[in-house]
């Protein structure tokens, strides 16, 4: 996969997409990251990519030239134009569903705003409009960095353990059920008899009804659109009695 990111502050990306899973994906050779600052493209010779909205208002807009040639110019290098991402507040929600349509491309382009807002025309040049939530941020550099890293993850050989991707909290459309390591006890604390007890069956059983008690407890929205199996329906109910009681 190869990931274009237009920027005006492009230091920001050198920590984030250089350690962890996503420098080792870069080691691995799975990605390849270039940075772009746009205001490299720009015409004027004060080397602005901002300026005031027709119409008046506050804040400064970002122009739509300097984005537009950055993308031509990587799209003649890459010859393809692929995903092309508007970071913006007003976007479609960032979730983990999103991640996963978005590791299956061969290349995406992240571009992140600052001032203001976008001259509307910008969104003529882009395939999706995305959001980490509702608030706004400084830039769309730290959104980028988060959806990358998301997306990342979920690319074939980058986790060590292909089944670690997949039992993830939102992967399956539950929290993830609580896990444990050693030692058996700390400060009285015991970790559950069945995870010690080698019957496999058991301890799924045990973990799926461990997830769907952490979702209903923290995330009862997710259960609106979760299809649950007899057997869920069942674990559910049995659930919401031992909490009621």
């Amino acid at each position: 996969m190869r990931i274009d990111i237009l920027s005006l502050f492009p230091e920001m990306f050198t920590g984030p997409l250089t350690e962890s899973i996503v420098g080792k994906a870069v080691k691995k050779g799975k990605l390849d990251i270039k940075v772009t600052n746009f205001r490299d493209y720009t015409t004027n010779k004060q080397r602005h990519v901002d300026d005031y909205p027709y119409g008046g208002g506050a804040g400064m807009l970002l122009q739509v030239q300097p984005i537009y040639d950055a993308l031509a110019d990587i799209m003649q290098q890459t010859k393809t134009k692929g995903r092309v991402i508007l970071l913006d507040p007003a976007g479609k929600r960032f979730d983990q569903s999103v991640a996963e349509q978005l590791s299956k491309e061969e290349h995406l382009t992240f571009i992140c705003g600052h001032y203001e807002g976008y001259d509307e025309r910008i969104r003529a040049l882009v395939t999706d409009e995305l959001s980490l939530g509702d608030y706004v941020l400084t830039g769309g550099e730290l959104g980028a960095m988060v959806m990358i890293d998301a997306t990342v993850r979920l690319l074939p050989d980058v986790l060590g353990n292909e089944q670690s991707a997949s039992g993830d909290s939102f992967s399956t459309g539950l929290l993830e059920y609580p896990q444990y390591t050693r030692p058996a006890e700390f400060n009285g604390q015991k970790v559950p008899d069945i995870l010690l007890s080698g019957n496999h069956q058991k301890i799924a059983q045990w973990r799926q009804k461990e997830a769907l008690r952490r979702t209903w407890l923290r995330r009862p929205d997710l259960l609106e659109g979760y299809p649950l199996s007899i057997e869920e329906q069942q674990m559910l109910a049995e659930i919401k009695m031992q909490e009621h009681e």
